[in-house]
């Protein structure tokens, strides 16, 4: 079982910059896959970023390549989204989420199994 908890959103003008950081409770951090989802107002969850547990691999959606950058520091437990040059259409709440493994790209979700409660990033323009 593993218990994510997200920090770091808030208000901020089109254009800025936010870190995102979600810190994982349990003893085998490093043997999870973690990634970042997003819902905005009445649409549905969509996929970010993920980076994977073995070989530090990233993906992110098209929307968000090159703007945002997915990290993990395992001594810490905590994965982080670095989000620069934010638009409007990043607003929503941001989801942490984690699978133990590999990232599944196949599935629904990239298969997460663990979801935080989320943080809600608001960008004005």
């Amino acid at each position: 079982q593993v218990q994510l908890v997200e920090s770091g959103g808030g208000l901020v003008q089109a254009g800025g910059s936010l870190r995102l950081s979600c810190a994982a409770s349990g003893r085998t951090f490093s043997s999870y896959s973690m990634g970042w989802f997003r819902q905005a107002p009445g649409k549905e969850r969509e996929f970010v970023a993920a980076i994977s547990w073995s070989d530090g691999n990233t993906y992110y959606a098209d929307s968000v390549k090159g703007r945002f950058t997915i990290s993990r520091d395992n001594a810490k437990n905590t994965v982080y989204l670095q989000m620069n040059s934010l638009k409007p259409e990043d607003t929503a709440v941001y989801y942490c989420a984690a699978r133990r493994g590999s990232i599944a790209t196949n599935q629904r979700d990239y298969g997460m199994d663990y979801w935080g409660k989320g943080t809600l990033v608001t960008v004005s323009s």
